[in-house]
């Protein structure tokens, strides 16, 4: 609640003004080897923690620093790194027990003062977002894009999944008029690697042919 607005300068245009606390580590580059090595490593998990909730960092950036000065006193006062190591673990889990016996569901109007507080205060943004969180739920997927005219901030809400890119090859246009792939029934291919040679997926392709049914493919 007292965290304060910080300046991060750049090699070109006006300073970045931000209360992230991932973007203030990521600009720390200490020249000394081992603060180098310490702010490595709270920048790594203020990331985790931007990747996985998406604000605390700089709460998280703070016990982690406590955390790295408490391991460097208890090894100087002689104890083990495994017992060290051990012992952390053993305080992350009962953290853990006592967060998850205190949790309770957030309320709208509190996502609104997060997202405002991100926002540097802007309280119309924060609206907005809490309006879209309850709206989606918590399995929905909220993306933010830049308006190309004059419009104001404006929500729009999609159903279904939706792919930033779409068919590969005009070819594969099935309704010419209007430049569309339609398929009814289809089979659905996922696959997280790039497709490069046919024979990898012959096998498919020749069950398919033979079912009669058309085939999307997602890679």
């Amino acid at each position: 609640p007292k965290g304060l607005t910080v300046a991060i300068s750049k090699p070109y245009g006006s300073p970045e003004i931000t209360k992230d606390g991932y973007k203030v580590m990521k600009s720390i580059k200490p020249e000394e080897p081992l603060a180098a090595a310490i702010a490595s490593i709270i920048t790594q998990s203020a990331s985790q923690c931007n990747d996985k909730v998406g604000d605390g960092t700089t709460t998280c950036s703070i016990l982690t620093a406590k955390v790295i000065e408490e391991v460097a006193k208890a090894k100087a006062a002689g104890a083990d790194i495994v017992s060290i190591k051990n012992g952390i673990l053993k305080a992350k889990e009962a953290v853990l027990t006592a967060l998850m016996s205190m949790r309770r569901e957030v309320e709208e109007e509190e996502i609104a003062q997060v997202a405002t507080i991100s926002a540097n205060g802007d309280r119309n943004i924060g609206t907005k977002i809490a309006q879209c969180v309850k709206e989606v739920g918590r399995d929905g997927v909220i993306t933010v894009e830049e308006s190309k005219g004059f419009k104001d901030l404006e929500v729009e809400k999609t159903d279904g999944m939706q792919f930033d890119r779409g068919y590969l090859s005009p070819y594969f246009v099935t309704n010419a008029e209007k430049m569309l792939v339609e398929f009814e029934n289809p089979y659905i291919f996922l696959t997280e690697k790039k497709i490069n040679v046919v024979q990898h997926i012959l096998p498919i392709l020749e069950n398919v042919a033979r079912s009669g049914r058309p085939l999307l493919i997602i890679a």
